[in-house]
């Protein structure tokens, strides 16, 4: 991994990996494909989950959460090889299993998917330690944990707004 590849003119992998990794394409889109690949998590976990009964919201969350990670670290791993570059912005799959992470427990509403985002984007930006650490672990892991742990720091403070009465 020499240079600075084109990662719209690199090889991408497996058909599969690509699709995965790229959220089905909405990491090519510009600007910003991280905050395209997390606003689409959040219409289409919006949308699911206004078909749940609220007793089993949490749980689907937190199973595709963990669905998508699973699949994503190994999906990252094969598009970031064939780009040859370490971690490839048009990967945006690390930031769906953030942003699901971001939204577990959450109540259904315009504010508080607003708040999942925002507060998801900002860490997953400013990477708070251990967050900017987990980047380093090789490939794939790399690429889609330090985007989990920045899912982890927003649900956490998602929840201590909602604890607290300062958002409902």
């Amino acid at each position: 991994m020499t240079g600075t590849p084109d990662p719209d003119r690199s090889p991408r992998g497996p058909l599969w990996a690509t699709l995965v990794a790229t959220f089905f394409g909405i990491g090519r889109l510009r600007p910003g494909p991280g905050s395209w690949g997390s606003a689409a998590t959040v219409i289409l976990w919006a949308a699911l989950a206004y078909g749940l009964t609220p007793s089993r919201r949490t749980g689907v969350a937190i199973a595709l959460a963990l669905l998508v990670t699973l699949i994503g670290i190994p999906a990252a791993t094969q598009v970031s090889r064939a780009s040859g570059v370490k971690d490839p912005q048009f990967v945006v799959i690390d930031e769906v299993a953030g942003q699901l992470i971001a939204l577990i427990a959450v109540p259904l509403g315009w504010k508080t998917f607003l708040a999942g985002f925002i507060l998801f984007r900002a860490f997953d930006i400013v990477k708070p330690p251990p967050v900017r650490q987990l980047e380093k672990l090789p490939e794939g892991t790399g690429i889609v944990l330090d985007d989990v742990a920045a899912g982890i720091y927003a649900l956490a403070v998602m929840q201590l707004l909602l604890h607290s009465g300062l958002l409902r």
